[in-house]
């Protein structure tokens, strides 16, 4: 949505202002500005998300905040929108660490070792516990990219150009001096890569990801039917936590999707069976693709 971004400043204001003018550090400010982000994906104003409030699948940022995941904000919560967001979910009383269960520090130490192997620090069981799923993300990519921290900031966002040179200190006194030479045509879904590394050449086969990427025309929700639920907004499908011929209730969680590091719970719009699903994890959707046909009750 990089072209809407005066639509995006102006909703921001807005979603500030429904969300009770918060004082706005991280994570609150993360809260306001998913939001705003979803107000202008789906083209929404103010009034607009006050009115729809009670059937609009709302950011997990701000159903979170709404249900006291980040403490009470400075003069309460704005009610008449809190209750429409949470829509009999439970708040939290009080602070919300005094309720949680207690973290065994040395039992995740163990299982992260477990199953990331015996160099894990401390600091990676701190993160792990404060961000467990964005920790897992970054071993996977360790274990398939090694630690590229030690890439020069330019040659981790973009690829090199042929003949391009980089160095880069593997450790205090060991250089590695890279450069581009050729790359070779598609075989498959890789191409060889032809370098020099300090002056030797080299190559490997590496995989190119763009040949991978295939159009998918997707089955479009019935707007007319209140049982086809389709995506409030282009994204990556995280979980799907429903079955086939699974009961649930109106507002339950049938796909998470994420976008612009903003998940958003797609829930039921009313209580039924799962008739159908038409996405699994790790799939891309476009506004408007059908996630779940329901055969709603009544």
């Amino acid at each position: 949505m990089s072209g809407r971004w005066r639509a995006i400043k102006k909703a921001y204001a807005a979603a500030n202002r429904l969300l009770g003018d918060i004082i706005k550090v991280t994570p609150s400010s993360k809260v306001v500005g998913d939001l705003a982000q979803f107000m202008v994906q789906n083209d929404l104003d103010e009034e607009a998300v006050l009115e729809q409030a009670d059937t609009l699948s709302f950011p997990n940022s701000v159903v979170e905040f709404m249900q006291g995941y980040l403490g009470v904000p400075h003069g309460g919560f704005p009610e008449l929108l809190r209750e429409k967001v949470l829509r009999g979910r439970a708040p939290i009383e009080g602070r919300p660490g005094a309720s949680m269960p207690p973290m065994d520090l040395d039992a995740l130490h163990q299982s992260l070792r477990k199953k990331w192997g015996s160099r894990i620090r401390e600091v990676d069981v701190l993160s792990a516990a404060l961000y467990p799923k964005v920790f897992d993300e970054y071993m996977e990519f360790r274990e398939t990219y090694s630690d590229v921290s030690l890439l020069p900031t330019a040659a981790f966002l973009a690829p090199l150009q042929i003949g391009e040179e980089v160095s880069f200190d593997l450790e205090r006194g060991k250089t590695l001096v890279l450069s581009l030479q050729a790359v070779g045509d598609l075989e498959g879904n890789e191409r060889q890569v032809f370098f020099e590394l300090n002056g030797q050449p080299r190559s490997i086969r590496v995989r190119d990801n763009s040949a991978e990427v295939k159009e998918v025309v997707r089955e479009r929700a019935d707007p007319q039917a209140k049982g086809s639920v389709g995506a409030p907004m282009p994204g990556g499908v995280v979980d799907v936590p429903v079955k086939i011929g699974q009961r649930v209730a109106a507002g339950e969680a049938l796909v998470v999707l994420s976008a612009m590091k903003m998940e958003t719970s797609v829930g039921a719009p009313a209580a039924g069976k799962v008739k159908r699903i038409t996405v699994a994890p790790k799939d891309l959707v476009a506004a408007g693709d059908l996630l779940v046909e329901l055969e709603l009750e009544g």
